[in-house]
C-alpha cells in the first residue's frame, strides 16, 4: 500500500494524526490508559527494579564504596545513555524487514525523546508491534544473561541498566496500547518524516 490509497474516503478514514511535537503528551495519555499491555509495561518495571535492588542488596559488603559509586553512575546515566543508539537501530531492522526504504532517525532534545521512523511506510498493526517490541525483548533478554553470568559489581551496574532501559521503552508500550484499545478496527499508520507528523487511518 501506498499513502495515496488513504485518499480514497469510501476505504479509509483517518482516525488520529499526532505531530512529534505532540508526542509525550500521546505517550503520557496512553500510559495512563489501563489494559493488559500497560500492567505488562508497569510489571516489567516492577520487576526490573525489584532485581536492580536484590542485586544491590547482594554485593553489599564486598566491593568498597567507590566501585559501587561507579557502577551505579555508569547503570543509571552512562550505559542507559550509551544504549539509545542500539535501541534506536532495533527498531531499523524490524522496519528493513517490513519493507521500509526510507528510514530515519531523529530526536527532539526538548521532549527528551529519540525516534526511527519510516518516511510514508504504510504499516498495518502486526508490524507496528513487531518494530516497537524488538528492541525491548531483544535488549531484556542480553541484559538478563549478562546479569546471571558476569561476575561480581558488574550484576549491579547491568540490572541498573535493565531497570532504566525498561522505563525507556515506555513510548514504545504506549503506541501499542494504542492499539491495543482500538483493536477492533484495522488501523493503518504511516509518518511523513519531513512534516514529523504520524498518521493513523482505519479502513472502513
Amino acid at each position: 500500500m501506498t499513502t495515496e490509497d488513504f485518499n480514497d474516503q469510501s476505504r479509509f478514514r483517518q482516525i488520529l494524526t499526532v505531530p512529534y511535537s505532540d508526542l509525550v503528551s500521546f505517550v503520557l495519555d496512553y500510559l495512563r490508559r489501563n489494559s493488559p499491555v500497560m500492567i505488562f509495561f508497569w510489571s516489567a518495571c516492577i520487576i526490573t527494579a525489584g532485581i536492580a535492588f536484590t542485586v544491590r542488596m547482594d554485593i553489599a559488603g564486598y566491593f568498597p564504596f567507590r566501585s559501587i559509586l561507579l557502577h551505579s553512575l555508569l547503570g543509571f546515566i552512562v550505559f542507559p545513555i550509551l544504549i539509545i543508539p542500539v535501541h534506536e537501530f532495533m527498531h531499523v531492522i524490524p522496519f528493513w524487514l517490513t519493507g521500509a526504504k526510507k528510514i530515519r532517525a531523529g530526536a527532539d532534545l526538548k521532549q527528551y525523546i529519540f525516534y526511527v521512523t519510516a518516511h510514508k511506510h504504510v504499516m498495518n498493526s502486526g508490524q507496528f508491534r513487531l518494530v516497537a517490541l524488538v528492541p525491548f525483548i531483544s535488549v531484556t533478554i542480553t541484559l538478563i544473561i549478562l546479569v546471571l553470568f558476569l561476575p561480581g559489581v558488574w550484576k549491579w551496574s547491568l540490572s541498573a541498566l535493565l531497570f532504566v532501559h525498561t522505563t525507556m521503552c515506555a513510548g514504545d508500550f504506549a503506541m501499542m496500547n494504542f492499539y491495543y484499545l482500538n483493536r477492533q478496527r484495522k488501523i493503518f499508520t504511516w509518518d511523513d518524516a519531513d512534516e514529523k507528523m504520524a498518521y493513523f487511518y482505519e479502513e472502513l
